[in-house]
């Protein structure tokens, strides 16, 4: 008998919500958007300045997405300022960080900062999570009901829902006879935690992960973590930033803005254009050590350009990797599986993580690291977590940093149905498929951004907004030349998906497991699910559909039918032309 799924409740704010209409009403926009994160509050803004009227459908109850869900121990932003923001005007010059790299809760201030700028929240209605969505064509219009009864009708839906809204957990025996707390880390309470003195058990060693190590170690009187794979970190050199330095930047933030969507994933560097091999071993060092003390990503966005596709370059960058790591934790076996002499896959094909003193937390003789390679855990006992040599790990807190069902599994828990009756995950059952990241074959008008076959390993809000300021182009065109509805062909998206694929493979991120091939999420089909291309070939592979009249779309013309009216004035001899919208 299966073991019973963990309960992963929904995430909690302190804020007040804005209520639904009654479940026998049905609400009418022109664009539905759904997520008020980022990316929902980046088209709203966009929209609105185009002239549309929409409304934003949230699932939580509050502004921020991810950061409204996150707010575990030590939840940090790990894209340094000024990068990681909106590039609205009125919102950055108005704005000032405390932090190169701030935490959730300055992050979840400066969301109610775009708030008061942008007033937001008055076409947002939160607790409204999204359960069923269908187009129909009789109408020209998609059907959407949430999880209360509410209907809405819109004639765009547009899916702002990230890459990392949907938490996974693995199932365990037992969970449910365990004595003490067991809660996923995008579920933490907003009351929080007693951690304090207390045992406590972190499963799992992502960003989420290592970032609430370096936090619950300090509070803990004694910390388990639990490691399948050992996350090669990068110094963060974490430092404040002042309203001065800040002041005298802010001249340069439209440039910049510009310039990250240039980049190869939307930093402020790409790789070196150079190879590896180029360089003696004497500059070859001195370059990596300039990007090393420079901290943050600089490691892994402005390395050489063949460190991510030829293995022995790979291996030259991890090997620096390892000698800077392994002198800084003092417990040879502890060492031996935070940095192996080895790699446990290829350098920087995972999204590392930033961090301040993982390694030397993790060094202290009351945190124990359990590799659950060797070790795996078997299930709950009431006591703590059973592992396969029979040992238990006794606790109070269980905390799973286990991640996300990443890229897909938002989208797929929505009800999307196809016009033809197919619910996306059958249309997903042989494989994703989409046409340049953003739509779907039988899903006309539908659009989403940062998700599933997009260049979404990569910093977020350029991602968001290059997405973003292209369906709207869309929209506009559409709006502009008078067209009903677009809808990729079956064989745009075949093509697209081809090249999705081929694009990965020509990558080392092919070997690695990771979210993103959905490795991470038992029985999860594995296959590419980011595009590696880097966003200037993805930009132009966008463009061109829309500048090649409408490459790889259907387009649906709205059909207009000429009137003649005679004017029944006996006085007048003229007739009216009166055009009208045919439905």
């Amino acid at each position: 008998m299966p073991a019973p799924e963990i309960q992963l409740p929904l995430p909690q704010s302190q804020s007040e919500s804005t209520s639904e209409p009654g479940s026998g009403h049905q609400t009418e926009a022109e664009v539905l958007i759904v997520g008020a994160g980022f990316a929902g509050i980046y088209l709203l803004h966009k929209l609105r300045s185009n002239g549309f009227k929409c409304l934003v459908l949230e699932a939580g109850n509050n502004l921020g997405g991810t950061w409204n869900n996150n707010r575990y121990p030590g939840s940090r932003v790990d894209t340094d300022m000024p990068l990681y923001q909106l590039s609205i005007p009125e919102v950055w010059s108005t704005w000032t960080w405390t932090e190169k790299f701030p935490c959730r809760d300055e992050l979840a201030q400066y969301f109610q900062h775009v708030d008061k700028v942008l007033n937001i929240r008055k076409d947002v209605l939160f607790d409204s999570k999204v359960v069923s969505a269908r187009y129909l064509s009789d109408k020209s219009l998609w059907n959407v009901t949430t999880q209360s009864g509410a209907r809405f009708a819109s004639r765009f839906l547009l899916l702002a829902t990230g890459f990392a809204s949907k938490p996974y957990a693995p199932t365990w025996p037992g969970s449910g006879e365990f004595q003490g707390i067991i809660c996923h880390s995008a579920c933490w309470p907003s009351s929080g935690i007693e951690l304090t003195g207390k045992r406590v058990a972190i499963i799992g060693t992502g960003a989420t992960g290592v970032q609430m190590a370096q936090e619950v170690s300090r509070q803990a009187s004694h910390l388990y973590v639990l490691q399948r794979t050992p996350n090669l970190c990068l110094p963060m050199r974490q430092r404040k930033l002042d309203y001065v330095e800040q002041a005298a930047a802010r001249a340069d933030l439209p440039r910049l803005f510009k310039h990250r969507l240039t980049t190869l994933s939307g930093y402020a560097d790409s790789p070196l254009p150079r190879s590896i091999f180029s360089d003696g071993s004497k500059e070859r060092r001195a370059y990596l050590e300039s990007l090393w003390d420079e901290g943050g990503f600089k490691f892994w966005t402005a390395n050489y350009h063949d460190v991510l596709v030829d293995a022995e370059a790979n291996r030259i960058a991890y090997d620096f990797w390892a000698e800077k790591t392994r002198v800084r934790i003092s417990d040879p076996e502890k060492r031996d599986l935070l940095a192996p002499v080895d790699p446990p896959h290829a350098w920087g094909c995972k999204r590392p993580c930033l961090e301040t003193d993982y390694y030397e937390q993790l060094s202290k003789p009351h945190v124990s690291l359990v590799d659950v390679n060797k070790r795996p855990i078997v299930g709950f006992t009431r006591n703590g977590i059973q592992l396969a040599d029979g040992a238990v790990c006794e606790v109070d807190v269980v905390i799973l940093a286990t991640g996300f069902d990443a890229l897909t599994g938002s989208m797929l828990d929505m009800g999307l149905t196809a016009t033809d009756g197919t619910q996306l995950p059958q249309k997903w059952s042989g494989g994703v498929g989409t046409y340049l990241g953003t739509t779907l074959a039988g899903y006309p008008n539908l659009f989403y951004v940062f998700a599933v076959h997009g260049p979404t390993a990569s910093n977020g809000p350029s991602c968001i907004e290059l997405q973003s300021d292209w369906i709207v182009d869309v929209m506009v065109k559409m709006r502009d030349d008078d067209i009903e509805s677009v809808e990729p062909t079956a064989q745009a998206e075949a093509e697209w998906t081809e090249l999705v694929h081929a694009v990965y493979q020509n990558t080392l991120v092919r070997d690695t497991r990771s979210w993103y091939d959905g490795s991470n999420v038992l029985n999860k089909r594995t296959e590419p699910l980011i595009f590696c291309g880097g966003f200037p070939m993805y930009r132009d592979l966008c463009y061109k559909a829309l500048q090649d009249n409408w490459k790889g779309f259907d387009v649906c013309y709205i059909q207009k039918e000429l009137i003649c009216i005679d004017d029944l004035s006996r006085n007048a001899h003229t007739t009216q032309n009166v055009w009208y919208r045919h439905i």
